[in-house]
């Protein structure tokens, strides 16, 4: 009975050490599995991490973009309510001179056409150019009116 115990005690012991071998081989196999989902989750968090700053800096960068855009769209409105308000103010200001000179004009006119006393009380004559010649008598029943045209 001892050689037997013998014989299968070390054929026992062989068995459970190739069992806890394997198991050990079984949990390192596990461990390395869990291990390499871990590194998955973490590498894809990086880069999921990494497209989100990515982004953030795409965003960032487009929101100046067009902000500078819309800040040269309002300088240049801007710019040709300036130019418009300007050629206005010029053209009010061409017309008022226009004005101006053709009242001064008129003035001129007016006080070209000098009146000149040739009789005492009912004779006068109104020049108001080398060309024309006007000239009133007045009676006291009926005016009288002549135009003369001096030279043509």
């Amino acid at each position: 009975m001892g050689g037997k115990c013998c014989k299968s005690g070390p054929n026992k012991d062989a068995l459970e050490t190739e069992k806890l071998k394997r198991l050990c081989q079984k949990r390192h196999r596990a461990r390395i599995k869990a291990a390499e989902k871990i590194q998955a989750w973490w590498r894809g968090t990086l880069v999921r991490r990494t497209l989100l700053v990515a982004a953030l800096r795409a965003w960032m960068i487009q929101l100046w973009w067009r902000t500078l855009l819309w800040r040269r769209v309002l300088k240049q409105r801007r710019d040709l309510l300036k130019i418009y308000v300007i050629q206005e103010e010029a053209a009010v200001k061409l017309q008022s001179w226009v004005r101006m000179w053709q009242c001064h004009r008129r003035y001129c006119r007016i006080c070209n056409a000098v009146c000149i006393l040739q009789a005492p009380k009912s004779y006068f004559a109104f020049q108001t150019s080398d060309i024309l010649q006007a000239q009133y008598e007045v009676t006291p029943n009926q005016p009288e009116f002549h135009i003369e045209i001096l030279s043509v």
